[in-house]
């Protein structure tokens, strides 16, 4: 199959789809691999790394798209949603639920677009966003500590404190693979740590893991407001898979909340889950509510491209390999692969997708 692997554009994003490692799995089982100029270059990967593992070096994205499979790390942008065609492949991360363009640009270009973050495993997890989760998690806590500072807009709070003085309160909303590693990172700078989940079983796995380290609390409405007007930071760590992110921390919260408390919206790529959150970029991260300050970047762990963009290779190039080896049908034959198709040619085949934006759901084994 002929592969593309396009250099990303949206806002300060460099992660590339492939690492040379591999694009040399895939050529080695005989598929090519069109790489664009200098798509991995700012994270280390050069244009001589990509052909010394099998690569051929496109020399513009039209190049790119113009192979059976795209294989990318960001949502595709207007200008590349016109590059795709009917029966195309794409595989990357989409987050369409709270993004009706994007989702209208999918199915007008009629390709078939799998989605890294609903691929499922037999486990309930999601083993394509997991590593993003754990790299965005404990960005958040790097990000909240930073923004905490007076200089940053923040309260001027550190969150360990020190020897006399009480350490910062770190609040986090979702005890998931985000949720746990935020709470990795915290604990390890000596904040007061609360994890808030719906599940109990999570939360006693939490308290076992952290040994008493961190206080857990079960998810309402009293809960949730209690403790974030108490919070000097605020994670919300909270995921529906494919569907919106629902408004936990609402206006009149924050309105209440500690001046220069700062909130770090890890949910913001499928909405978020404050009221007052909007998407942000590395370039201008953060803007304040009601003296609050809102860190709300859509792709964090593009601050940290390279690790992140191993990361991610490690757990999507088995999936690669076998959508090259196998084109579509390998999703015929493998539920939780399945899972990830959310649009195919012109259908919307993710439950969550359809409900979120009020479309037409079509069963996604009605197609293949």
């Amino acid at each position: 199959m002929n592969i593309g692997v396009p250099k990303e554009i949206k806002n300060r994003e460099y992660r590339v789809g492939l690492t040379p490692a591999s694009v040399r799995e895939l050529t080695s089982c005989g598929h090519n691999v069109f790489v664009e100029k200098e798509a991995g270059f700012a994270i280390g990967y050069d244009d001589a790394m990509y052909e010394g593992a099998g690569a051929r070096i496109a020399a513009s994205p039209a190049e790119v798209y113009a192979q059976e499979l795209v294989i990318k790390v960001k949502e595709p942008q207007p200008s590349e949603i016109a590059m795709l065609r009917k029966g195309q492949l794409l595989f990357t991360y989409l987050h369409l639920a709270p993004d009706p363009a994007q989702t209208r640009g999918l199915l007008d270009s009629g390709c078939i677009g799998i989605a890294y973050e609903t691929v499922t495993d037999p486990f309930g997890g999601l083993p394509l966003l997991a590593p993003m989760s754990e790299v965005a998690g404990r960005l958040s806590i790097q990000a909240g500590a930073h923004c905490l500072e007076l200089a940053q807009g923040g309260m001027g709070t550190l969150l360990g404190g020190v020897p006399g003085v009480a350490p910062g309160k770190v609040v986090i909303i979702g005890g998931g693979v985000v949720g746990e590693n935020a709470a990795k990172m915290a604990t390890g700078l000596g904040a007061d740590v609360t994890v808030i989940d719906k599940s109990v079983r999570r939360l006693k796995y939490l308290d076992e893991l952290f040994g008493g380290r961190i206080k857990t609390l079960y998810s309402n409405t009293d809960t949730i407001e209690s403790e974030v007007l108490k919070a000097h930071l605020v994670i919300g760590a909270v995921l529906l898979p494919g569907a919106s992110a629902p408004k936990l921390v609402t206006a009149d919260m924050v309105k209440s909340m500690r001046r220069g408390a700062v909130l770090v919206d890890v949910a913001i790529d499928q909405g978020g889950c404050f009221e007052t959150s909007h998407p942000t970029t590395h370039e201008e991260p953060t803007y304040t509510v009601d003296d609050v300050v809102h860190y709300c970047v859509a792709n964090m762990p593009g601050a940290v491209a390279r690790t992140s963009t191993q990361a991610l290779n490690n757990a999507t190039l088995p999936f690669a390999l076998r959508l090259a080896n196998e084109g579509v049908a390998a999703l015929k034959n493998d539920a939780h692969f399945l899972g990830g198709l959310n649009v195919h040619t012109g259908k919307v085949t993710h439950a969550a997708v359809a409900s979120a934006q009020g479309l037409e759901f079509t069963e996604p084994l009605s197609l293949l």
